[in-house]
Formats: C-alpha cells, sequence, structure tokens
C-alpha cells in the first residue's frame, strides 16, 4: 500500500469517525424528553381492564393485518429485486437522456409497486370494512386518494430528479448535499401541507374552542388553531393529530372523536396532548430526525450504488429503491422508539395539564374497542410496527402520574 492511499484512507476514516460524532451528538439532543427519568411504569394486567372477548377481537384483527404487512413487505422487496436486476437493461431500452431516463424508469417502479401493493391494500380495506372500522364503497375508496398520491408521486420524482442532477455534479460525494436538500423539501411540506389540506375542516363548536384555548394557555401555546375534520363518511375511528410549523401549525380532532362516545374530558385529554406535540416543537424534531437518517441513508445507498456504477448511471435506480427499502426495515425499530418518546412525552404534558388520569384512563382503553388496537401486543410487532405506546403502557402512566401526585410535597408538580 502506498503512503498516499494509506492517507487517503486515514482521511476517509477520520472523516467518517467525526460526522458520526456529530450525528450521536445531535441524535442525543434530540432524545430528549419532560418525561421525568425516573418514572417507574406499573406492571399491568389487561384482562384486569378488558374482558376475554374483547382481547381475542383486537387479537383477531391485528394478527390478519401483520400477516399483510408481512406478505406486502415480502412482494415489495420481490419486486425491487427483480427491477434492481433488469434496471440497466431498461434504462438502455428507454435511451433518453440520463435525468429524462431515470424519471422514466421511477416512474416504471413506482408504478409496479403500486400494482404489487394494490392486492393487499384491498385484503386491508375488506377487514376493515368487515369489523365497521371504515365505511364507503371501494370505488370512493380506489378514488378519492388519488390527488394525495399525485403529490407523493410527484415528490419522489422530484427526488430521483435531485438525486440524479446531484450524482452527476458530484459523483462519490452527492449524498452530502442531498441529505440536506432532502431536508430542506421535507421542511417545506411540513410547512406547506397544513395550508393545502382544508378541504372538510371546520371550527368546533363553542365549548371544544373554550377548552382547547384554555389548554393553550396552561401549555404556553397561545394562538394554535384548532379544526375538525370530516371523516365519518369514510371511517368510524376516532383520531388527532398536530402539524405544521410556525404560522402553519395547528390541531385537528377528527369528527369521530366528538360523535358522542368520548367524554369531554376525554376530549380534553386528546386537545392537551396534541397541543403538546406543538409546545416541544416535536414537528420540528422530526424534521431534526429525518435529516440525520437521511445523512446516514444516502450514504449508505452510495456506498452500495457504487459497486454498480453509482447514481450517475440511472439504471441503478431500483437498486437504490431496493436499498433504501432495506434500510427502512432495518431503522424501523429506532425510529419507532423516537416515535413512542415523544408520543409518550405528549401523554406525560396532557397529564400534567389536565391532571385527570381516570380520563386519560377512560381514553386509552376506549381506543381498544374504537380502533380495534391490540392492548399488549407481540415484541417484533411493537418493534417494527408501532410508533404510539401500547394501550397497557399508557394506562399504566396514567396510573403513575397518579401515584407520583400522591408521593410528592405540597407544590410538588411533576416535571414539565
Amino acid at each position: 500500500m502506498s503512503e498516499m492511499t494509506a492517507t487517503r484512507i486515514l482521511a476517509r476514516v477520520a472523516t467518517i469517525t467525526g460526522a458520526a460524532a456529530l450525528w450521536v451528538l445531535a441524535a442525543g439532543f434530540l432524545w430528549r424528553t419532560n418525561v421525568p427519568s425516573g418514572l417507574d411504569l406499573p406492571a399491568l394486567d389487561a384482562d384486569r381492564y378488558f374482558s376475554a372477548s374483547e382481547l381475542a377481537r383486537t387479537l383477531r384483527y391485528e394478527r390478519f393485518h401483520r400477516v399483510e404487512w408481512l406478505l406486502s413487505i415480502m412482494a415489495t422487496i420481490g419486486a425491487l429485486i427483480v427491477l434492481a436486476r433488469r434496471g440497466p437493461r431498461l434504462a438502455r431500452e428507454i435511451g433518453l437522456g440520463r435525468v429524462s431516463t431515470g424519471v422514466v424508469l421511477g416512474m416504471l417502479v413506482l408504478t409496479t409497486l403500486w400494482f404489487v401493493g394494490l392486492p393487499f391494500a384491498l385484503a386491508a380495506r375488506w377487514w376493515e370494512r368487515r369489523h365497521g372500522l371504515t365505511r364507503g364503497g371501494y370505488v370512493d375508496w380506489f378514488v378519492e386518494p388519488w390527488a394525495l398520491l399525485i403529490g407523493q408521486v410527484a415528490f419522489t420524482l422530484l427526488t430521483i430528479v435531485v438525486v440524479l442532477v446531484l450524482a452527476g455534479l458530484f459523483p462519490r460525494r452527492w449524498w452530502i448535499v442531498a441529505a440536506p436538500a432532502f431536508t430542506a423539501l421535507a421542511l417545506l411540506f411540513a410547512f406547506v401541507f397544513p395550508y393545502v389540506d382544508t378541504v372538510g375542516t371546520h371550527r368546533p363548536r363553542q365549548a371544544v374552542r373554550a377548552a382547547a384555548a384554555q389548554l393553550e394557555r396552561l401549555e404556553n401555546v397561545r394562538g394554535t388553531p384548532v379544526l375538525v375534520d370530516d371523516v365519518s363518511d369514510t371511517t368510524t375511528q376516532a383520531n388527532a393529530y398536530s402539524e405544521g410549523i410556525g404560522p402553519s401549525r395547528r390541531v385537528v380532532l377528527w369528527n369521530t372523536l366528538l360523535d358522542g362516545r368520548f367524554s369531554f374530558g376525554e376530549v380534553k385529554v386528546v386537545l392537551a396532548h396534541e397541543l403538546a406535540h406543538t409546545q416541544r416543537r416535536h414537528v420540528w424534531k422530526a424534521i431534526a430526525w429525518f435529516g440525520l437518517f437521511a445523512l446516514l441513508g444516502t450514504f449508505l445507498i452510495g456506498e452500495v450504488t457504487r459497486r454498480r456504477g453509482g447514481l450517475r448511471n440511472p439504471g441503478v435506480l431500483p437498486l437504490a429503491m431496493l436499498v433504501l427499502v432495506l434500510i427502512g426495515l432495518a431503522a424501523a425499530p429506532i425510529e419507532n422508539e423516537i416515535s413512542r418518546r415523544y408520543e409518550a412525552e405528549a401523554d406525560w404534558i396532557a397529564l400534567e395539564t389536565t391532571r385527570d388520569p381516570a380520563a386519560a384512563r377512560r381514553l386509552f382503553e376506549r381506543f381498544s374497542s374504537t380502533s380495534l388496537q391490540q392492548p399488549n401486543p407481540p415484541l417484533w410487532d411493537y418493534v417494527l410496527l408501532e410508533t404510539h405506546p401500547t394501550i397497557m403502557q399508557r394506562i399504566a402512566m396514567a396510573t403513575a402520574w397518579r401515584s407520583r401526585q400522591h408521593q410528592l410535597p405540597p407544590g410538588g408538580a411533576g416535571l414539565r
């Protein structure tokens, strides 16, 4: 080995080591939450909170979705393996310019994956209809998401164009520029989407507005709009979410949450939970995590595809997409744990704000019947698929919060 080669290797190792250290430092900062570090969740028995028939029903429902997910992932990976092998030949047959060929090939891959996933989506739809969780016919279900689907396709094709252009300009270091570019696109999407996603939304009734205003004051997030989305024509499930950044931030409640199945106290817990996401800037943090994983993912994609000529060659795109899917599977346990930490933080702040653990417990119990969530899913499902704490973990947090209040001295509120 020549001295120059050894120097290059040492420089590369030093660069990677330094980048890894900065990555871990940033991740450690984002990892922190306001849930007390010494909080000990009690081990609760689901049989105390749910009947045997309820537990059996949620098990049957979730088991079908787990099998459907496994089969769909296998089908997706299989399709991408075939496309990765044929990618170079397909690129030659398309025969357009490098970027144009990449766009056409990307469309072919996306179309193939859509058809591969369609039977599994239909099966999931049938299963949800059978259990009364969705409404509307199959035609409506097939047509309504097209606007969102077109947006996703456009975003993916834009990503392909960015990658191909950068790979042409920086054949070996394109990923250094690509990761910040993708993060900027994610930031732009997070800001703009709430302004676009307004169809079917309206202001809630006066009682909900008053409760929201009180909770905003307590959580110091004044000026966060609260809207209601009419989804009862398509689903019976109840949900809510927080979205947007800066002036576009807002909380959206599904109108199924306000149809009488949930008490006003339970609705307030949901409101406090979603406002807590805003208070703790979870959307901002999610974008930061996206940037960290984008840096790692694009680096790995660059390393794998380099052996096939790199992404200057559009025929390597299917291989890059295959690697992306595999990276997503490998990263899912970490990403899900991050999401669960933030959801647990929002639960804790909601308890601190509403000071109503009984309403929180009833809310989580009701989720099992309205969405057929299994209170204690299997470990592999929890690790790979669950973005929220389990129902039993959320009930345990409400129980732990109540016990903690009894142990604190007067005026000794929990951490915020």
